[in-house]
C-alpha cells in the first residue's frame, strides 16, 4: 500500500497536470448570495475540456505511469465523468484505454465514451460490476487499472481544486460538492484544512444510493444497493477493501448530507435559469442543498459544479417540471 498523499502531493500534481488541465473559473452568483443572505460562489469544473473535474486526478495518475505501463494500456471503471476522462487523457498521450462501464450508466455518457476513442466494455449492473471486469482485464492482458478515486495520484490530482479556491478566494470558510467515492473531497479536504483546520468541507449524496455515508455509519466500508437518480454520477460503491478515501472522508469532512430527487432536480433548474448551463445532477447537488436550508454556511461559500454531462431530454423535463424559487 502506498502511503495516503500529503499536501506536497498535491503541489506536485498541479505542476504535472498544468499542460493539460486549465483552470476553470470562479464565478460569484448573485442568485444564491441574494437567496442565503451570504456570498456563493460556484466553481466551474463543468467547464473542464472533459466536461468535469475528474480530469484532473485522470491526469496526475496517468502522466505518473511509467513508459512500460503506458505502452501496455489502461483500463478504468466508472460511472461515466471519469472514464470520459481517462479517455481523453490517454487519446492525448496515444495509449490504449478500454473503460469498463456498468448497464446503469445514463445513455448520453455512454455516447460520450463511444465517441472518445477508447474501447468501452459494458459489464454487469453496477460500479462494483465493472471494477470486477478491470482486474480480469489486468490479469489476462497486463492492463493498468487506474483506480477512479481510491488512489494516491486520483486524490491529489483532484485536490488541485482547493489549492486554487484558496488563490482566487483566500477567505473561503465553506466548500460544499457532490460526494460518492471520496477522491474530491479527500483531496479537497487535504488542500484546504492543512492550510486552515476551520474550512468547512461538505459532502452531499444521493439518498438512493450514499454508500460512503452508509459505509461511515456502519464503521467500516459496505456495498448497498444502486438505484435509479438524477445523480447518477454519485452511485458507485466504495470498494470493501477501501485503502485511502474511506479513512480521508472521516478525518476531513465535516458532514454529509443527502439529498433527495426533487431537491437535486431543484438545483439543476435554478443553475439553469440563473447561470444558463446545463449541468448534470451530482455537479446541482450543493445548489440542491443550499436551497432546501440542508447545509450550514459561512461567509465565503463555494459550491464545486463538478459535471455537465445530462441527456438533454432529462434537462428539458427539469426544466419543464421545477421552476427556480430565485425568479
Amino acid at each position: 500500500m502506498i502511503e495516503k498523499p500529503v499536501l506536497r502531493d498535491i503541489w506536485e500534481a498541479r505542476k504535472r497536470i498544468s499542460p493539460i488541465v486549465t483552470k476553470p473559473p470562479l464565478i460569484y452568483s448573485q442568485a444564491l448570495s441574494d437567496f442565503t443572505g451570504t456570498s456563493v460562489h460556484l466553481k466551474l469544473e463543468n467547464l473542464n475540456v472533459s466536461g468535469s473535474f475528474k480530469i484532473r486526478g485522470a491526469a496526475n495518475k496517468i502522466l505518473s505511469l511509467t513508459p512500460a505501463e503506458m505502452e501496455r494500456g489502461i483500463t478504468t471503471f466508472s460511472t461515466g465523468n471519469f472514464g470520459v476522462s481517462v479517455a481523453y487523457i490517454a487519446k492525448k498521450l496515444g495509449i490504449d484505454a478500454t473503460i469498463c462501464i456498468s448497464s446503469k450508466v445514463p445513455q448520453a455518457k455512454v455516447d460520450t465514451l463511444k465517441n472518445s476513442g477508447a474501447q468501452i466494455e459494458i459489464y454487469g449492473e453496477s460500479q462494483d460490476d465493472a471494477e470486477q471486469r478491470c482486474y480480469q482485464l489486468e490479469e489476462q492482458h497486463g492492463l493498468t487499472v487506474i483506480h477512479p478515486f481510491d488512489d494516491p495520484h486520483i486524490i491529489a490530482g483532484q485536490g488541485t481544486i482547493g489549492l486554487e479556491l484558496l488563490d482566487d478566494l483566500p477567505k473561503v470558510d465553506t466548500v460544499i460538492g457532490g460526494l460518492s467515492g471520496g477522491g474530491l473531497h479527500s483531496g479537497l479536504g487535504l488542500a484546504l484544512k492543512s492550510i486552515d483546520p476551520n474550512i468547512q468541507v461538505i459532502g452531499i449524496s444521493t439518498a438512493r444510493g450514499a454508500t460512503m455515508y452508509e459505509s461511515i455509519q456502519a464503521g467500516k466500508p459496505i456495498t448497498i444497493k444502486e438505484k435509479d437518480t438524477l445523480a447518477d454520477s454519485l452511485l458507485g460503491g466504495i470498494g470493501t477493501y477501501n485503502q485511502y478515501t474511506f479513512d480521508m472522508v472521516q478525518q476531513y469532512v465535516d458532514d454529509i448530507v443527502l439529498l433527495e430527487e426533487d431537491e437535486i432536480a431543484e438545483g439543476m433548474a435554478v443553475m439553469l435559469d440563473k447561470h444558463h448551463m446545463a449541468i448534470e445532477g451530482a455537479a446541482a447537488s450543493g445548489i440542491g442543498a443550499i436551497l432546501n436550508n440542508k447545509v450550514p454556511l459561512g461567509s465565503h461559500v463555494v459550491v464545486v459544479i463538478s459535471g455537465c454531462s445530462v441527456d438533454t431530454s432529462v434537462l428539458l423535463d427539469v426544466a419543464h417540471r421545477y421552476k427556480s424559487r430565485l425568479s
